[in-house]
């Protein structure tokens, strides 16, 4: 008997080998398969989580000197210099517009709220969705260089609320703020400045012709 199991046992040896192998390598693949699953569904709800960002807006207006832009002018226009948004300035000039308030252009979602210092400063982010020609659309307004910020992450502002106020960037220059639009939500910062205008908007021609009615 003895010999007989240990002969069972030498014969049952490879078996034993292959079956572990076989559990192994079942198990290996197994783990990939969950692993993977979990990315799949994520990348399958990356659509509608950009799409449930922004709220509907009405139409837009002015950054500053609401709804109009009175009392401003753009002294830097978007695609001047390869100048990616519009520098707002007060018409009493250098800093005479340090603190004056700065305003929602459209009801939104703030997406950001960032304090980025060099030649950024503190920075909102807030994306909107709008009806143009039935279809809706979705843009990212971006206000740079600012003093005070009285808004968050995930607020809901109305047009025309107030979100903060005009600042230097902490010194860096006269007081003004940088304001881009943007056609694609949630660009990296960037520089300001590019010849590469993907993504981006004329502000000004664009708040123009999504005037509310």
């Amino acid at each position: 008997m003895k010999r007989r199991y240990k002969n069972d046992a030498n014969e049952a040896a490879p078996m034993i080998k292959l079956d572990l192998f076989l559990i192994a390598f079942l198990s290996t693949l197994t783990i990939r398969m969950v692993a993977v699953e979990p990315h799949q569904d994520e990348m399958s709800a990356i659509a509608p989580a950009i799409s449930s960002i922004s709220v509907m807006t009405d139409g837009f207006d002015f950054p500053v000197g609401a709804p109009n832009a009175k009392g401003y002018y753009n002294a830097q226009k978007f695609g001047v210099n390869n100048h990616l948004g519009d520098d707002w300035n007060g018409v009493g000039g250098g800093n005479t517009d340090f603190g004056d308030p700065v305003y929602s252009v459209g009801k939104g979602r703030v997406t950001e709220v960032s304090q980025f210092f060099g030649g950024w400063g503190k920075v909102v982010r807030v994306a909107y969705t709008y009806q143009e020609n039935g279809v809706e659309k979705q843009v990212e307004s971006l206000y740079a260089h600012m003093d005070s910020v009285y808004v968050k992450k995930d607020d809901i502002l109305n047009r025309g609320q107030k979100l903060g106020t005009i600042g230097n960037a902490e010194g860096i220059y006269l007081s003004h703020l940088h304001f881009e639009m943007r056609n694609k939500i949630a660009l990296p910062l960037g520089q300001g400045y590019s010849k590469d205008q993907t993504g981006y908007l004329d502000p000004t021609k664009f708040i123009k012709a999504h005037r509310p009615k």
